[in-house]
């Protein structure tokens, strides 16, 4: 049995939204969570089941599988942030042309919360204001942390208790 390396120093954990639509979004998300833990100072501690989910904002498009993550991180937000805009990149998407903030995209990943922090800062804001109202986002963190206190909205399991969960199913 192997030992998982230990967390890094003054490590945070973050929690990261993954999702996508376009090709074969399951194994993109895997392969992402295998860069994301060999990030600097980061580890990947939980990981969700991935979870077909009705596109949202958008209707027009194919169905997403999201997923949720929990990690050790000694990065601070914004630089946690810019490596995963990074790996979105080496996945195939291009935010600067995919101007549709709800199209589809081949990779999808939010940084949902660092630690306790509340930011609001140009292009960084946490918890991530759309956290509390998207079920395809609870569900997944539920999964990991259902005790998690989001600042200032309440624990995962309150928020993900008062939106509807309409076709959102766990993969095999």
């Amino acid at each position: 049995m192997s030992v998982p390396p230990p967390a890094p120093a003054a490590a945070s954990t973050a929690f990261i939204g993954l999702g996508g639509n376009i090709g074969d979004v399951a194994n993109t998300l895997r392969a992402a969570v295998v860069v994301i833990d060999a990030l600097p100072s980061t580890r990947v501690l939980r990981v969700s089941r991935l979870y077909a989910t009705p596109a949202w904002g958008r209707v027009d498009q194919p169905d997403f599988v999201n997923a949720a993550a929990a990690v050790a991180t000694a990065l601070a937000p914004r630089t946690l942030l810019d490596a995963l805009l990074e790996i979105e990149q080496r996945f195939g998407r291009d935010r600067d042309r995919d101007h549709d903030r709800w199209g589809p995209r081949t990779l999808d990943l939010d940084l949902l919360m660092h630690g306790d922090r509340v930011v609001d800062e140009p292009g960084l804001r946490l918890p991530h204001p759309h956290l509390g109202g998207r079920a395809f986002v609870l569900v997944p963190l539920a999964e990991i942390a259902p005790a998690l206190v989001v600042p200032g909205q309440g624990t995962v399991d309150a928020l993900l208790a008062a939106v509807a969960r309409d076709g959102i199913k766990a993969l095999p």
